[in-house]
């Protein structure tokens, strides 16, 4: 009986290894611990990588079964011990002619959508609105051009005190230690969102897994990308080249927001904007002691 007990122990173990990998097939945005396979993301671009990913998969997999399945079939109807004799012959016309139009027309058949796609990935024509990202060691600067609006986005204080104070994070506490910032990148969504990437000191690369894309910040020079966001919510990313002592330390936060209240931030920021640009005379206020144009503006929201 107890030896039935670990024959079935065992099947089950199996069965939940060969499980696991499909159980990690329908992620979340935001890649997280233990996962196996890529994230769909929330944008057409990391969709169609997740699709094109997935076709990959499958034909890997059978010509795995395939060639796997034959090689042991074979050491096992011609073992040795059976007797089997080797048959002699040097070369097979029909069989080399097989297995070279096979993998060729595979090729052609994962290449050409996946060529078509990534055509697409990197058309900016049309877009709706311009972000310029610049890097910096070690902070990103934003600005939304023809808008008015910008602001540098820095890990935020509370890692950066946990970081240099050498205590261990509570996962609870501080479940995106390390990946908030002072100020998230705020986006529209159903948008066509061109960016415009470069870096003022070394190289960066600016990655957000669920946007589908990674581009590279190059100082004097300008990287082209775009993004379409589907859904609302919060999406993580971190600077993707060494860059320095602190590159650990620069996160990416992107918070996809219906037009609606993406049209209320932006104006939120350039009453912001303006005030900050106001003239110092105006900042004093007037010699008869009134407030300063602007004060009891309401402030802007945090995304």
């Amino acid at each position: 009986m107890s030896q039935a007990n670990g024959w079935w122990k065992r099947w089950l173990a199996a069965v939940a290894l060969v499980a696991a990998p499909a159980l990690a097939w329908a992620q979340a945005a935001d890649p997280h611990r233990w996962q196996l396979n890529m994230g769909r993301g929330v944008t057409a671009t990391s969709q169609n990588a997740y699709e094109a990913h997935m076709v990959a998969l499958v034909v890997c997999i059978g010509i795995g079964l395939v060639v796997f399945g034959a090689m042991a079939y074979a050491m096992f109807k011609f073992r040795k011990s059976r007797g089997a004799v080797p048959a002699q012959f040097s070369h097979n016309t029909k069989a080399e002619v097989v297995w070279t139009v096979i993998p060729v027309l595979l090729l052609i058949i994962m290449a050409w959508p996946a060529t078509a796609k990534l055509i697409a990935m990197y058309d900016t024509r049309d877009a709706e609105m311009t972000v310029k990202v610049t890097g910096y060691q070690w902070m990103w600067k934003y600005e939304y051009l023809g808008e008015g609006v910008e602001f540098t986005s820095r890990l935020d204080r509370e890692s950066d005190r946990i970081r240099q104070s050498g205590e261990i994070p509570d996962r609870e506490k501080h479940p995106y230690y390390l990946l908030e910032v002072d100020n998230r990148l705020v986006l529209p969504v159903d948008t066509k969102i061109r960016f415009v990437i470069t870096a003022d000191d070394v190289i960066h690369s600016w990655w957000v897994p669920a946007l589908g894309w990674k581009q590279d910040a190059i100082p004097g020079l300008i990287n082209e990308a775009w993004t379409s966001i589907e859904q609302p919510g919060v999406y993580r990313g971190q600077c993707a080249e060494l860059c320095g002592k602190d590159h650990a330390f620069m996160p990416i936060v992107v918070e996809a927001v219906s037009k609606e209240e993406f049209a209320r931030w932006l104006a939120a920021r350039k009453q912001q904007a303006g005030a900050a640009d106001a003239p110092d005379a105006e900042d004093a206020g007037g010699a008869d002691g009134e407030a300063p144009a602007g004060d009891g503006a309401e402030a802007p929201a945090q995304a």
